[in-house]
C-alpha cells in the first residue's frame, strides 16, 4: 500500500512527480486537462519523456489519471453525452502515453433520461469509448456518493455496469471512495463495519476488481448523500475508519490517494503513513 493524493500539472503534466515528492506522496494522481473543459494540452513524446524521467527521479510507484468533473453519460444533451465518450477515449490514450495505471471517472446522473434509458444510454457510452481501445490504462469507475440520481452510488449498480454483457470484456475496475461510500450508506467507521462493507463489495463485485482507494474523511454525516470531503480525523469518518483501511489486510496491495485541499494534505498523507507504519 503507497500513500499520495492528487497533484496539479501547472507549468506542465512533467512537472507533476516533482510536486507529489514535495508533499510526501509515494503515488498521486492528476488531471491531464483542466477539469473545467477546454482544449487540452498535447501530450509529445518529449514530455511522456519528461514525465517518466521524473517519476524515475522521485521515485514514484504509480500515476493515475481522473477524468475532467463534466462527464456525463446520463445527459439528454447529446453534445454532453458524446463529449464525455470523446473525452473518455482522449484521457484512456493520454494516460497510456504518460505511463498512468488507470484512468478514474464518475459517471454522471440518471436525472435527464432516467435509471432504464440512462443505463442503457450509460453502457452504449462507455462501449463507444472502449472499443478498439489498445492502451496500456485501465478505465475505473468510481462509485458516487449518492446524490440526486448519481450514477454509480451502490455496489450493486457498479456490478451491473461492469459486468454487462457489452462491457465485460474490457475488465472495468473500481475506484473506491471512502467519502462517497460513506454518504451513501457504507459504514466504515471501525475495523468490524469496515470487514462487513468489504465483504459486501467482494460479494457483489469482487475486491479483485477493487483497484484504487480515493481516502478522504466525510464533511456530511452517514447516509447524508452528499460528496464533501474532509481531511483525516476531522470528518464523520474519523481516525478509526482510516486505521481501519490501512490495516486492514485484505487491502494492503491497493494504494490510497488523498483528494484533500493542499493547506493540510501533507498532514493527511503523514497520518496515514504513520497508520501503516504502526499496522
Amino acid at each position: 500500500m503507497k500513500i499520495g493524493c492528487h497533484v496539479s500539472i501547472a507549468g506542465g503534466v512533467e512537472n507533476a512527480p516533482q510536486r507529489a515528492a514535495d508533499f510526501g506522496c509515494e503515488v498521486f494522481q492528476i488531471f491531464t486537462r483542466s477539469p473545467q473543459g477546454g482544449k487540452a494540452p498535447e501530450i509529445t513524446a518529449e514530455v511522456a519523456a519528461k514525465f517518466k524521467s521524473a517519476m524515475d527521479e522521485h521515485k514514484m510507484g504509480e500515476c493515475i489519471v481522473h477524468t475532467p468533473y463534466f462527464i456525463n453519460f446520463g445527459s439528454a444533451n447529446k453534445r454532453i453525452f458524446y463529449g464525455s465518450i470523446s473525452i473518455i477515449r482522449q484521457e484512456l490514450d493520454r494516460a497510456s502515453i504518460l505511463g498512468a495505471a488507470y484512468v478514474v471517472t464518475h459517471l454522471g446522473s440518471y436525472k435527464d433520461l432516467g435509471p432504464k434509458k440512462g443505463f442503457a444510454q450509460l453502457i452504449s457510452g462507455l462501449e463507444r469509448a472502449l472499443i478498439g481501445y489498445k492502451g496500456s490504462a485501465r478505465l475505473l469507475l468510481e462509485n458516487a456518493a449518492g446524490a440526486g440520481e448519481i450514477i454509480g452510488d451502490s455496489f450493486l449498480e457498479l456490478k451491473n455496469i461492469i459486468f454487462s454483457p457489452k462491457l465485460k470484456k474490457y475488465k472495468l475496475g473500481i475506484c473506491f471512495d471512502t467519502a462517497h461510500a460513506f454518504a451513501s450508506g457504507y459504514d466504515i467507521r471501525s475495523a468490524a463495519a469496515l470487514s462487513k462493507v468489504l465483504g459486501e463489495f467482494d460479494k457483489t463485485v469482487g475486491l479483485e476488481n477493487l483497484k484504487v482507494i480515493h481516502a478522504n474523511d466525510s464533511k456530511i454525516d452517514f447516509a447524508g448523500r452528499r460528496d464533501r470531503h474532509d481531511h483525516i480525523g476531522m470528518g464523520k469518518i474519523g481516525l478509526s475508519g482510516f486505521r481501519a483501511l490501512v490495516g486492514n489486510p485484505r487491502l494492503q496491495k491497493i494504494n490510497l490517494y488523498l483528494e484533500t485541499e493542499h493547506d493540510r494534505v501533507k498532514e493527511d498523507i503523514k497520518i496515514l503513513k504513520k497508520m501503516r507504519k504502526v499496522g
